[in-house]
């Protein structure tokens, strides 16, 4: 009998120690991944997206230069810089699990797929629709209007009077003998 006791207090050891390592390793990979962030630029260099290891936007640069470029092709740009930073996530992820946890773990693997799903390839270039272009809408006189109508003829000559509000006559019933005197009479 002291066998199998010895043999289950070992057993129960090693799954204590098995446990124990596999959540070091855990606990290494994330801090390996707190630190990662992922830098994006456009073709031109005019904008520059940062994001951290969870697909936050953390830095956004715009260049002056880009100030010549239209309002919707630059913020295109920009959420198309994010999708394509937030897409690298997931191989920065396995990269540090084969190097701390294992891919071979289900565990890992479960994690790296759920990053997949999270943060999808980012759609080719060719797919974006393009901006629509910039319309000016005026509300205002236009330069090439007519010019105001000519002033009538015989405007006339003095404007209408409102007619006076007749006064009503004072009659005896409205003397103002109640005022003046005691409320309690």
């Amino acid at each position: 009998m002291p066998d199998n006791v010895d043999a289950s207090e070992r057993m129960v050891d090693n799954w204590t120690k098995q446990i124990q390592e596999t959540a070091a390793r855990y606990q290494a990979m994330a801090a390996r991944m707190q630190g990662q962030t992922v830098t994006e630029r456009s073709k031109d260099n005019t904008i520059e997206v940062t994001i951290d290891s969870k697909g936050l936007l953390t830095n956004l640069v715009i260049s002056e230069a880009a100030s010549g470029k239209r309002m919707a092709e630059v913020s295109s740009q920009v959420m198309r810089l994010v999708q394509l930073a937030q897409s690298r996530i997931p191989e920065l992820l396995q990269a540090a699990m084969a190097e701390t946890v294992g891919t071979t773990d289900e565990t890992a693997n479960r994690v790296i797929a759920e990053a997949q799903s999270t943060f999808p390839e980012a759609p080719p270039e060719e797919d974006l629709a393009p901006p629509e272009p910039e319309r000016h809408h005026r509300f205002g006189p236009e330069e090439d209007e007519p010019s105001p109508p000519p002033a009538q003829a015989n405007p006339p000559q003095n404007p209408p009077q409102p007619k006076p509000i007749p006064r009503r006559r004072r009659t005896q019933d409205d003397d103002d003998d109640d005022f003046g005197g005691s409320i309690l009479s």
